[in-house]
């Protein structure tokens, strides 16, 4: 991974058997798969957010903390029960600590299709800069 980013551990249960507190039920969260994208200008980080849409996605920064987080909606209809659902947790949840290279207040997202893209610029002392050589 970059050295401008770095994972944070995202709270997960145990194991699915194991029981848990109501506390711990409202924080559990599923980690995305994330790829990130290094180039000259910045980082690229793309989640897949299946089952997310993007009212209910949201990304934050603390310090320098990147919070994505999101809720599954299914819409399933009131008459309806579902006779078997494999997705435990209904969060997504994922935290990466942004380098000092990185200008946090320039990220911008865009979701599309349950794929969040995130676009994170090199803050501009970190930018390659070409230097003009005078002649004298």
């Amino acid at each position: 991974m970059s050295e401008a980013l770095a994972t944070r551990n995202a709270t997960v249960p145990a194991h699915p058997s194991t029981p848990q507190t109501a506390a711990q039920e409202q924080t559990a969260a599923m980690r995305p798969p994330v790829d990130v994208i290094e180039d000259a200008s910045g980082i690229t980080l793309v989640a897949d957010l299946p089952g997310v849409p993007k009212d209910a996605v949201q990304v934050r920064v603390e310090a320098d903390t990147l919070t994505i987080e999101g809720e599954v909606r299914i819409a399933m209809p009131a008459e309806l029960k579902p006779s078997h659902l494999e997705l435990e947790l209904p969060r997504f949840r994922r935290s990466f600590t942004l380098s000092k290279e990185l200008d946090a207040s320039k990220i911008s997202a865009e979701s599309q299709h349950g794929v969040l893209k995130l676009r994170i610029p090199k803050a501009a002392h970190a930018q390659p800069r070409r230097i003009d050589v005078n002649v004298v």
